[in-house]
C-alpha cells in the first residue's frame, strides 16, 4: 500500500494535484451546459453521467505521479481512499436507507403520510401547509426529490384551482423538501456530513435543527402573506394511519441517539409489518420493496467511492496539504474558518449540482482547519449541510430545480426567486457566523475536541 510518509518526501504537485477533480468537472459541467443549449431542458445534466466522467478522473489519476510514483503506487493511493471505515460506513447507511425508502414506500407509507398532512391543513394557510407537509415527508423519507414527486403535483393543482402564484406553490414544496433532506436521520446528506465532520447524527439534528427551525418560521410567516391568495385544497385525501407509523419510529428513535444501522434495520421490519398488516405487501413484496429501494442508492454509492478515491490520490500528490496550508494561511479566526467551511461545500455544489457529493468532496478538506480553530463537528457537519441544501435548493442546473421545471414549465430562476426558505436559511446561518451564536459549551471553555491527528475527541463532541 502507498505509505502517506513517502508520498510527502516525493514531489508534491500543489494546485495541478487536483487535475483528475477538474477534468472531471468540466466534463461534467461542460456536457450538461451543452446539452442544455442544445435544447435537452431537464435531462441535459443527465446525458453525461457523472460517473462516466469519474472513470475519465480515474484515468488521469492513474496517469499522474511521475516516475517517482509507479503505477502501483498510484493504485494504492486510489485505493487507500475509497477504503477508509468513513467510506464504507456511508455506504453501507445509504443502501440500508434506500432499503427502508423502498419498502415503506411501497407499502403506501409516502402517500399516507402527505394525505394526512393536507386532510389537516387549514385553508387560509394553504401554502403554509404544503410547506411544513413537504418539510415532514422529506424529514420522514429523507429525500428532496420523493418528496417533489409526492407533494408537487398537489402544490400545482391547488395553485391552478385557485389562480394563485404557480411559482410560491413549487417553491414552498422546494423550500419543505431542502428543510426536511438537510435535516432527516437517513438523508445521503446527513449520513455525508456527520461521517465526515465525526458527529454523530443526534447532536448534528440538535445543533441544525434550531437554525432550521427558526427559517422555517420565518418562511411560513412570509408564506402567508405571499402568493396564496383565496387558493383552498379541495378534494379526498384519504390515508392511513397505521402506514404512517413507520416514519414516526425513525423519527423518534433516531433522537434518542440509537445506533443508525439497527435503527435502518428495524426501521425496515417495522414498514415491512405494517405492509403485511394492511395487506399491501407479501414477503415478496418487502423483498422487492427493499431492493428497488437499495438500487436507487447504487449511483450514490459508486460516485461515492470514486470520488473518495480520487481524493486519495489528491492528498498523495500534496493537494490536500496544499490547499489546507492555502485555507489556513487565509483564515485566522474561527469565523474566518466557518466562512470557508459554508464557501467551499457552496462551491463544489453549485459546481456539482448534487449537495451529497459536494459534501463527501469537502468534508476530508475542511478537518484540519476545523480543528485548527477547536471548531466543535456537529458544527462543521450543520454548515457543511446547511450551506450544501441552501445551494442545491437554488441552483438550475441541481435536480431538485429541474424538477420542479418539469411540473410546472417556469422558468428556473421564477422558482428560485420564490426560494424564500433557502434564503432566509442561508442568512440566519450567515448570523450565527458573524456573531459567534451556536458555540457549544466545551468550546466556549476552550476545551480541544480533536486529538493530535485533528481526529475528533468522541468523548467531548456532545
Amino acid at each position: 500500500m502507498a505509505n502517506n510518509n513517502n508520498s510527502k518526501q516525493m514531489k508534491q504537485y500543489g494546485l495541478s494535484a487536483f487535475l483528475p477533480l477538474i477534468i472531471f468537472l468540466g466534463i461534467y459541467l461542460g456536457a450538461g451546459i451543452l446539452f442544455a443549449a442544445l435544447g435537452y431542458g431537464g435531462d441535459s445534466f443527465k446525458q453525461i453521467s457523472r460517473v462516466a466522467a469519474l472513470v475519465v478522473g480515474l484515468l488521469v489519476c492513474l496517469l499522474m505521479g511521475g516516475k517517482e510514483r509507479s503505477l502501483e503506487h498510484r493504485m494504492d493511493a486510489y485505493c487507500q481512499g475509497m477504503a477508509n471505515a468513513d467510506t464504507m460506513i456511508m455506504i453501507v447507511i445509504f443502501l440500508l436507507a434506500g432499503g427502508f425508502s423502498g419498502v415503506a414506500s411501497a407499502m403506501g407509507g409516502v402517500e399516507s403520510t402527505a394525505n394526512l398532512g393536507l386532510s389537516l391543513v387549514p385553508h387560509q394557510f394553504v401554502f403554509v401547509g404544503i410547506f411544513i407537509i413537504s418539510a415532514f415527508v422529506a424529514t420522514a423519507m429523507g429525500t428532496s426529490m420523493g418528496t417533489i414527486s409526492a407533494i408537487g403535483p398537489i402544490a400545482v393543482a391547488v395553485a391552478e384551482a385557485a389562480n394563485a402564484n404557480m411559482g410560491v406553490a413549487i417553491a414552498a414544496v422546494l423550500g419543505g423538501a431542502m428543510f426536511g433532506d438537510n435535516l432527516s436521520m437517513i438523508s445521503d446528506t446527513t449520513i455525508a456530513a456527520t461521517r465526515g465532520a465525526g458527529c454523530n447524527m443526534r447532536d448534528k439534528f440538535k445543533m441544525n435543527g434550531l437554525i432550521a427551525l427558526i427559517s422555517a418560521i420565518i418562511t411560513c410567516v412570509l408564506l402567508t402573506f405571499v402568493g396564496s391568495g383565496n387558493a383552498q385544497i379541495s378534494g379526498t385525501f384519504e390515508y392511513d394511519i397505521v402506514k404512517v407509523i413507520p416514519y414516526l419510529f425513525i423519527l423518534v428513535f433516531a433522537l434518542t441517539g440509537v445506533n443508525v444501522f439497527f435503527l435502518l434495520l428495524a426501521g425496515i421490519a417495522v414498514a415491512g409489518v405494517v405492509g403485511l398488516v394492511t395487506g399491501s405487501l407479501t414477503i415478496v413484496g418487502i423483498s422487492q420493496g427493499m431492493v428497488s429501494g437499495m438500487a436507487g442508492m447504487y449511483e450514490i454509492c459508486i460516485v461515492t467511492l470514486m470520488m473518495r478515491g480520487m481524493s486519495g490520490i489528491v492528498r498523495d500528490l500534496g493537494g490536500i496539504d496544499w490547499m489546507v496550508s492555502k485555507m489556513v494561511s487565509k483564515v485566522h479566526t474561527r469565523k474566518g474558518a466557518e466562512y470557508m467551511i459554508s464557501a467551499m461545500v457552496s462551491l463544489f455544489d453549485l459546481a456539482l449540482g448534487n449537495n451529497t457529493i459536494a459534501i463527501i468532496l469537502a468534508a476530508p478538506l475542511v478537518r484540519d482547519m476545523a480543528a485548527e480553530h477547536n471548531i466543535a463537528p456537529k458544527r462543521v457537519a450543520s454548515l457543511l449541510d446547511i450551506f450544501a441544501c441552501v445551494v442545491q435548493g437554488l441552483i438550475p442546473h441541481g435536480g431538485q430545480i429541474l424538477l420542479c421545471i418539469t411540473l410546472t414549465e417556469l422558468s428556473p430562476f421564477t422558482i428560485m426567486g420564490h426560494g424564500y426558505y433557502m434564503f432566509i436559511l442561508a442568512i440566519v446561518t450567515i448570523i450565527t457566523i458573524q456573531f459567534g451564536l451556536m458555540r457549544t459549551k466545551e468550546e466556549k471553555q476552550g476545551i480541544k475536541l480533536y486529538d493530535e491527528n485533528n481526529e475528533p475527541i468522541a468523548a467531548l463532541c456532545k
